[in-house]
């Protein structure tokens, strides 16, 4: 397993050694003492998990404290585009985002810690999505950034065009990253 640094301090990429053989293939996705060697100390309290069809776009979210949780987060079906926008006020990177492919090919994984927003765009029809958390929902605790702020200038590697990218209600009015009042 491969644990690799991103631009973004805590943000981390994941890549399983994968054994592939005429049967298929294996890979472990998930082993606590590699982790915390990389510094993911995170005690995971609940697994969810989402389908999708090509160009549903969740996002881009959190949750303040004290539910604040940190997502180990994967594709088991599918592909995505994965951002995560740091929101730690005190960061050097604050505001910047980081975007990745994940794939049920490429079977890499992100952790996003506490103190990001996190969302994705489905590439591929029946996506499958998954993603470990350390803390519980709580709906109270929502927070979030509207997906295509002219602020975080975020690429979501796109080829449907806006308006036929399917979005919550919920995702449609989310307020300006010049609006946002992050509380890490």
């Amino acid at each position: 397993m491969q644990i690799t640094s991103t631009p973004l301090a805590g943000l981390l990429v994941i890549e399983p050694k994968v054994w592939k053989d005429n049967r298929g293939y294996f890979y472990e996705s998930y082993n606590a003492k590699l982790f915390a060697e990389a510094g993911i100390s995170a005690a995971f309290v609940q697994d969810n998990q989402s389908f999708s069809q090509k160009g549903a776009l969740r996002g881009l979210h959190a949750q303040s404290q004290p539910f604040e949780q940190g997502k180990l987060v994967r594709v088991l079906q599918g592909a995505v585009w994965d951002v995560a926008v740091d929101i730690r006020k005190d960061s050097p990177t604050y505001g910047q985002h980081f975007d990745i492919k994940l794939s049920a090919e490429n079977h890499k994984q992100l952790w996003v810690p506490p103190g990001f927003l996190h969302g994705f765009l489905t590439l591929e029809d029946q996506t499958i999505f998954t993603y470990k958390v350390s803390n519980y929902y709580d709906k109270a605790s929502e927070i979030g950034v509207i997906w295509n702020d002219p602020d975080l200038n975020i690429n979501w590697n796109a080829t449907i065009p806006e308006a036929a990218l399917l979005l919550s209600d919920k995702d449609q009015v989310l307020p300006l990253f010049a609006d946002f009042k992050s509380p890490f």
